[in-house]
């Protein structure tokens, strides 16, 4: 059992007028085989939540602990959080130019696991799971995110998911830019790796959508750098119906 724990987590980031805070004291906890939802409106910290749990250098940790399994990951640098089995599936994947998809999968697996996979099961693994995302075998051969539309994007970031199979898996918003066939394709992808690893999942999303092919387990609703309100699947369908104005007008 993995345990994620996020404890009174503060976050500022530099700006043009000087340091901003974006999150103000955020507490979660994910474990083996939960779905957690983040949802809220624009500007509200999801994005920064995920990135400060990977490690990106733009933001500065203030004061609190991400531990994982009892160690804190903010002591580590970025490589190191994903061999401690933090993925990071990322809103705007970056281009690789000169790095094939196959030669970049095997590289993070061998650097995960501190040892390169079988060739002959590798190439199993890989050609199934890439079959299952319907993705062309051609795909391998292309330049990491390099001309690829959003739904192929997202599509290697699930592939990458289910390949180097990680403890937690922060999703941040997956299904923007995605049609429903890919939404769907996506989505049964973040379902097949829960059950073979029973992954953890950090699942940041603006809408419902995505949660009627993804069941979370706790939704959590994002206001001004903290989380205003938790619940279950409920909670996600009532933001549907009503949206967050009403957090926005208590805020006020």
């Amino acid at each position: 059992m993995t345990t994620l724990e996020i404890k009174d987590l503060h976050v500022s980031v530099d700006t043009e007028h000087g340091e901003k805070e974006i999150l103000k004291g955020v507490n979660l906890t994910i474990r083996s085989g939960e779905t957690h939802a983040i949802m809220g409106p624009n500007g509200s910290g999801k994005s920064t939540l995920a990135y400060s749990i990977a490690g990106h250098p733009k933001y500065t940790i203030t004061s609190g602990e991400v531990l994982l399994d009892g160690e804190n990951v903010l002591d580590m640098e970025v490589d190191e959080r994903a061999r401690a089995g933090i993925f990071l599936a990322m809103q705007y994947p970056v281009e690789v130019p000169g790095v094939t998809v196959s030669n970049f999968l095997r590289t993070a697996k061998t650097a995960i696991d501190g040892e390169a996979p079988k060739l002959r099961t590798w190439v199993k693994d890989v050609k199934s799971a890439m079959e299952n995302l319907r993705m062309d075998p051609a795909f391998a051969e292309r330049n990491v995110n390099e001309g690829f539309s959003g739904g192929e994007k997202k599509r290697h970031e699930i592939l990458q998911m289910e390949l180097l199979q990680p403890k937690i898996a922060v999703l941040d918003e997956t299904d923007s830019g995605l049609d429903v066939d890919a939404l769907r394709i996506v989505s049964e992808g973040v379902n097949r790796a829960k059950e073979t690893s029973e992954v953890g999942v950090l699942l940041i999303t603006h809408y419902t959508r995505i949660l009627n092919y993804i069941k979370p387990d706790f939704v959590h609703v994002f206001v001004d750098g903290k989380v205003a309100e938790e619940g279950g699947p409920e909670l996600a369908e009532r933001l549907e119906a009503e949206g967050y104005d009403r957090y926005l007008t208590a805020k006020a």
